[in-house]
């Protein structure tokens, strides 16, 4: 518990701000949360690697990945922190676009896993779950299988229920009030 109070703190500190927003989904708020800055912080990564790596103590799973660029230091801090636990995890990021050259993927890291490899996927805060899902389809059409969906924040404004909609259950370190609350 004394981790997530820690890196409440620091995301209310770094990451969460209150006014007039337009978030990705085109949705009006009250709040915009910008993890990218706390994820980028070193004690910030230390702490998201750490509880995430907690998370997924349990699980059968390979690696974790997500959608660049949110998740790149969410997917890179816990590869790390899984390595120095013991249990190392590959990581893999998700391009928003297919790469114009090469080999023209959407998944980058792919050579670290095997067909059917189970993972779980990372991202920074769920509003609608649009870009979880993408990027979901993404890692599933590149032949892994996803066994988790982890998130930062959970907005609680209907992506946890359009996820499990798909068949993935969200797992979220915080909700706004949790956040808010831990802070303190």
């Amino acid at each position: 518990m004394e981790l997530k109070r820690r890196l409440a703190r620091l995301l209310v500190e770094k990451s969460y701000r209150e006014g007039d927003f337009t978030l990705s989904s085109g949705r009006k708020s009250d709040y915009y949360f910008d993890c990218r800055v706390t994820a980028l912080h070193p004690e910030g990564a230390w702490l998201i690697g750490s509880l995430f790596t907690q998370l997924l103590a349990g699980m059968d799973v390979k690696g974790v990945g997500g959608m660049s660029l949110g998740a790149d230091p969410l997917v890179s801090a816990t590869t790390v922190l899984s390595y120095e636990a013991g249990r190392p995890l590959s990581g893999l990021l998700v391009r928003k676009e297919a790469k114009g050259h090469g080999t023209g993927q959407f998944v980058e890291g792919l050579g670290n896993f095997q067909p059917a490899d189970p993972v779980v996927m990372l991202e920074d805060v769920v509003t609608t779950g649009g870009s979880l899902l993408k990027a979901c389809q993404r890692v599933q059409d590149a032949g892994l299988t996803i066994v988790g969906v982890c998130a930062i924040l959970d907005r609680e404004e209907g992506g946890r229920e359009a996820l499990l909609e798909a068949g993935f259950t969200l797992q979220a370190l915080f909700t706004r009030k949790e956040l808010v609350t831990l802070a303190r």
